[in-house]
């Protein structure tokens, strides 16, 4: 059975572990590095930040990010959601992506997007089934390992907010 619960501090090593898997992919993130917790813990908002466990081991996780100090942009965020290599197929991402939508809304976030590698198919599959939409891409937006990527941006509105 899947149990979905806020993050904590002590999730750390199992939530970097699941990080440096995505990373190792090369399809995950531009990231080269797992950064320490007080790194990842100051760029991620505290209220929107999931772990998925199954009998008691963290098995997948999800938060976001705020996109600008702007004050305007104060219900705007990026979202991240990973699963362990182990746990791949099995819905996990959907189910943590579903609950950061949700606990999202409840705190007051109009917009979720994401930036995702063009050849991240599975990525991009799971955002727009949960309801986010394609709105352009960014051409060799960075390198990695001396090769230019692309990524698509996604996004998804809130229907509880009048725009």
């Amino acid at each position: 059975m899947l149990h979905l619960r806020s993050m904590s501090e002590n999730d750390w090593p199992m939530v970097a572990k699941i990080y440096g898997q995505g990373i190792a992919t090369g399809q995950a993130t531009f990231e080269t590095e797992i950064p320490s917790w007080e790194k990842w813990d100051s760029s991620h908002l505290k209220a929107c930040r999931f772990v998925a466990e199954r009998e008691g081991e963290v098995i997948g996780w999800a938060a976001l990010s705020p996109v600008s100090s702007r004050c305007v942009y104060g219900g705007v965020a990026e979202v991240s959601v990973y699963v362990s290599t182990a746990h791949l197929g099995q819905k996990i991402g959907s189910q943590l992506l579903k609950q950061l939508i949700l606990t999202s809304e409840a705190e007051g976030f109009w917009t979720l997007q994401a930036g995702i590698f063009r050849e991240n198919k599975a990525s991009i599959k799971l955002h727009t089934a949960l309801g986010f939409r394609e709105i352009g891409y960014r051409e060799k937006v960075g390198q990695m390992n001396g090769v230019w990527r692309d990524t698509i941006l996604l996004e998804r509105r809130s229907k509880l907010f009048q725009h």
